[in-house]
Order: structure tokens, then sequence, then C-alpha cells
């Protein structure tokens, strides 16, 4: 099959930011949320009972217009991200951060009004079979309401929030859409690289001295620029404590934690994990340096190909990339690998390598078309298809939860990481075992461990910085300058001092840190990896009727603590060590495989 590499917008809205569709949509959800509005204003507990019937039309209604906000930033958020220099988009997302603050201050009213129900009448209300299923949301959202401040400072906090949090996230993505750096090719041709183009050569050029040029480079960029991101970044932190404090909430992991459903225990049992089992990440990173001709590697070497013998890198064509995906998710779950093939044929995914385009990539929802759209810029390499397949796993999990009530589709980050998680690692351990010859296993292998290392020692550093740099800014501003000694030393930290260079200004240059409505955007990446690993065992274990067991996890994701899903489905206890100690064995056989297989070439 040939595929395309640009995705398909204009069967969500036609004509990108002018789209006159687009302009219909939001004067719609504008008269829904007038509507719902005056639903919730004048529902009464007492005179509902005992049918229940408005309550359920709120629901229903609450249900239509989440969909619509969503549908309409994700199609905002595409063209945006195709192209950075669409000045027309951050006006429209003005109009929808506008809209849902007025959504998220009716929807306050509506929760305080759940809280002041008797316990007694509450179990009345949530005994009705209608509720049932919805039972854990409405529980939670009735136990977090308690916390809520009057209707009317709630709805100040939210209304600041548009031209304070929200406009500093946005104010990120302006300066980043500035980022260019030059770059000369072989021939003496000058190319102008975006962020995100910059990045992936960065860490892919199998050339070391191609490497040291643009990481200088995008070290200085970003540093030349340092005092605009850093305060970006402590503005977002600052509204974030202010809101936190207001609340009565002076742990800044309490909000994150509560959005993932996860207990401190889970997340300090994990860590301590991890931080006990480093060795053999740092043997794999020495192993590497020799390889490469060093005592110890730099920063942008960590992520480059290990090409030892006649080995050239293996490529992956896109069209190629998706065959090999789909081929390899067929084995797996014949489901994931039909609807992966889909989203290939109706052009979901946005993969061109070309200037003008966001960083990074991500994978967003449609709900109301039931469809995802898929953002990255595609290299060709091992690593890129993986990433392709890590998308498309977010992909999937949506899609296998369509069909359920609106408030079980809203599962938090860390378990939105496990499906991803798992079809990046289906599609990594095939890339190795396609190897023919031993080289080739050699350089498939060190692509395969690089996604460990990260999620053990990068995500680990992240989590140390942002903790430091909460801890730092509740007590005032905290400069570029001292940002840069948090990050790199908490990089340090992480990877247990065993690089040669460190990449101060990451904190700057990583998104994550910037993005409004998800605080510590870091350890469930950590969480969704192992916590796939345990599912991944388990269908190596037992591929019987594996897909099936898989689809029914993925659908108690947002119903459920995440304890309780571990519980359910893999029978383990977060709280305890041997779990992740497990998932940490697991990588650490390719470690040894590694080594093994490498020892010959060591100079």
């Amino acid at each position: 099959m040939d595929y395309k590499m640009n995705w398909e917008l204009d069967s969500i809205f036609s004509g990108e930011s002018d789209s006159y569709d687009l302009q219909k949509k939001l004067n719609l959800i504008e008269d829904q949320l007038a509507f719902f509005t005056d639903q919730v204003n004048t529902w009464n507990f007492e005179k509902d009972k005992p049918s229940f019937k408005d309550f359920s039309l709120i629901l229903s209604n609450q249900e239509k217009i989440s969909f619509g906000l969503t549908q309409v930033h994700t199609f905002v958020e595409a063209v945006q991200s195709a192209d950075v220099t669409d000045k027309k988009s951050s006006a429209l997302f003005g109009k929808i951060f506008t809209l849902s603050s007025l959504f998220d201050t009716i929807k306050t009213v509506f929760t305080k009004k759940l809280v002041a129900i008797s316990d007694k009448n509450w179990s009345k209300l949530l005994s009705k079979d209608e509720f049932k299923p919805i039972e854990f949301v409405l529980e939670e959202t009735r136990t977090q309401g308690k916390e809520l401040l009057s209707e009317s400072e709630e709805e100040l906090i939210n209304n600041l929030s548009i031209d304070g949090f929200q406009a500093w996230s946005d104010h990120y993505d302006t300066l980043v859409s500035t980022i260019e750096i030059s770059f000369e090719e072989s021939n003496g041709t000058i190319r102008k690289l975006s962020a995100g183009q910059t990045y992936n050569k960065m860490n892919s050029d199998p050339d070391k001295e191609i490497r040291k040029q643009l990481f200088d480079k995008w070290e200085a960029t970003w540093a030349e620029k340092a005092p605009l991101f850093a305060d970006t970044l402590n503005h977002l932190a600052g509204f974030r404590l202010a809101d936190y404090k207001a609340h009565g909430v002076s742990d800044f992991l309490k909000r994150p934690l509560e959005y993932n459903r996860m207990n401190r225990e889970t997340l300090d049992t994990m860590w301590q994990a991890v931080s006990e089992h480093k060795q053999p990440f740092i043997d794999f990173l020495n192993r590497k340096a020799k390889l490469m001709g060093k005592d110890r590697l730099d920063w942008q070497d960590v992520e480059a190909p290990v090409l030892v013998g006649n080995t050239k890198p293996q490529l992956y064509p896109f069209n190629k990339g998706a065959a090999f995906i789909i081929d390899n998710f067929k084995k797996v779950s014949p489901k994931m690998a039909s609807f992966s093939q889909s989203a290939f044929e109706n052009n979901w995914i946005e993969a061109e390598d070309r200037s003008g385009k966001r960083p990074g990539g991500y994978c967003a929802e449609l709900p109301e078309s039931q469809e995802s759209r898929i953002f990255m810029t595609y290299a060709d390499s091992p690593g890129e298809v993986s990433t392709l397949a890590h998308e498309l796993g977010h992909a999937f999990h949506s899609y296998v939860m369509k069909d359920l009530p609106a408030l079980n589709q809203q599962y938090a980050m860390n378990v939105a990481e496990t499906a991803s998680t798992f079809a990046e690692m289906v599609v990594a351990d095939a890339t190795v075992n396609d190897a023919k010859t031993k080289e080739e296993k050699i350089n498939l292998l060190d692509t395969k461990i690089q996604n460990s290392l990260a999620m053990f020692l990068n995500i680990h550093a992240r989590f140390i910085f942002e903790s430091n740099f909460y801890a730092e800014r509740q007590n005032g501003i905290v400069t570029d300058e001292r940002l840069s000694e948090l990050m790199e030393a908490a990089q340090k930290e992480a990877y247990k001092d065993s690089l040669n260079s460190y990449h101060p200004h990451f904190w700057a240059s990583k998104l994550h840190f910037f993005i409004a409505d998800v605080p510590f955007y870091n350890f469930p990446y950590t969480f969704g990896y192992l916590f796939s690993l345990g599912i991944y065992a388990q269908y190596l274990e037992n591929s019987n009727g594996f897909e099936d067991r898989y689809i029914d996890l993925l659908k108690d994701t947002a119903s459920m603590t995440t304890e309780d899903l571990a519980k359910k489905h893999l029978h383990v206890d977060l709280g305890k060590k041997d779990f992740w100690v497990a998932g940490i064995k697991i990588i650490e056989k390719d470690i040894q495989s590694f080594l093994e297989l490498t020892e010959e070439y060591i100079k």
C-alpha cells in the first residue's frame, strides 16, 4: 500500500483556520452551554427524585458539550501543529478556552450541588441501574468537589486562567514556533531546520561530528531565549501553586496523583525500584561509549545508533514502517492491526518531514466522529517506527472505549501511556527479531533499549527536576540560570553521573513542562512503561484469549483507581516493589544480550 504522509482534516471541518463549519460549531457549543447553564442552575435534587430524569439529561448534555469542545480543540491543535505560522489558530484557541472556562464554571455549580446531597440520598441516586456504570466517576467527582471554593471564586479562577494559566502555555508554543537552526549539508547547502527536525537529526545521525554540531547549536538556541522560557515556566507554576494554595493544597504532587488516580505509595515504590536497579543501564551506556570510541557518552550520543562492522542503520520508509506495524500488531491483536490499517488508509497521520511543524508527536481524539489524529515528524528509523506504533496504541485505546459512557472514557495519563507503550513494545521486539545479522541485531537492540533508558533515566531526571523546581518556586521566582542548574543536577542524579556532558536547557526545550492542563507530565510515562511490561509478560506467558483480556483492561482504565486496575487485571499489588522489579528485569535481559553481542567489538 502507498499511504499518504499528510493527514486529512476536511472531514472534521473544511477550510482549516478559516473554516465556516468550525465557526458554526463554536456557535452551537455556545448555545448548548447557555442551555446547560440553565439546566444546572434550576436542577433540584428533591424535585428530581425518584426518577432523576433531569439528572440524566444534565449528564447527557454535559457529554455533548465535552465531546464538542474536544472535537474543535483537536482540529485547531492539528492545524497549528502542522503549520506553526498559522496566526488565526491562536484566536481560535482563545475562543475555545473561553468556552471551556465557562463549561468548567457550570460544572463547578453542578458538582457543588452533588456535594450538598446527603450521603443517604446520594446512595439512593447511585442505586439506580442507569448510574451504576458511572458510579466510580460520580463518586470521585463528589469527593473532590468537597475541596471546591465558592461558585464565584471558582468562576474567577477559571476566567483568570484564560489569560493567565492557559495563556502562558500558549506563549510557549509561540516562542517555539520562532526556533530555527541552521545546518550545513555535506555539499555546502545551508538548511533551516525547525525544532522538531533538529531534534530528530541531532539524536539519530550516525556521524558524531554532525550530532555535536547540532547539539551545540541546539543548546545555544534555547539558551538565547532562556529568560523568556523561564518567565513562561515560572508563571505557569506560579498560577498552579496559587490555585493549590487557594484550595488548601500544600503538596504539589497531590493534584498530579489525583489526576492519575494513583496513591503516593505507588509512586514512591516505583521510583525506589527504578533507583535501586539502574546499574545495568549504566553498564549499557558505558559499553555504548566504548563502541563509539569514547570514555563516556555525551548527551547527544545517548540516542545515537550503534553501528558495528559493516552495518548501516536499518531504514523503514513510511510505507514499509506502516506495513511492519500492521503485520506485527496482527500477531498480538488482529483488532489493533485492523484498526491501525484503517488509520493509515483514512489518512489520520501527519508524518511528513518538513519545516514549519511543531516539534514532538501526539495522538488526539475526535470523540464526535469517533476518530483520532496522529502528529509526528517521521524519519525512517526503527525508533520512528516505534514512535508511530506508540501513537497508534493511544488511538486504539480511545477506539475500544468509544461506546462507553463519556465519563468512563476519561482515562488518566499513566494508564493512557500503557496502551501506547505496549504497542511500541510489540514493534520494538519485532524489529530486533527481524534482524538478519548479528551486527543488525546489535543496532536494533540498542534502539529498543534506548526507550527503556528514556523511561528509567530521562523521565526520572524530569521528575527530579520538576519536584525541585516546584519546591523552590513556592518561595519565589526561579531564574533561568538556576533552572539550568537544577536540570543538570537532576540529569546527573538520574544518570548516576555516567555521561561526559549534559543538557542544561532541556527544561526549556521540553514541551511537557509547559502544558497547562497536566501537571508533572513525566512519571506517568515510567508507570505506563512498567505497567505495559506486566501486560506484555502475560501475553508471552499465555497468548490464548489475550486480545479480549487486553481490551477489557483498556475499557476499565477510566472507571477505577490505578491500584484496583492492577489488582483486577494483573493480580498485582503496586505498593510492592516486586511488580516493578519484575518489569525492570525484562529489560535487563535485553541489556545482557547487548553486552554479550558487543563484547568482541570493544576497541
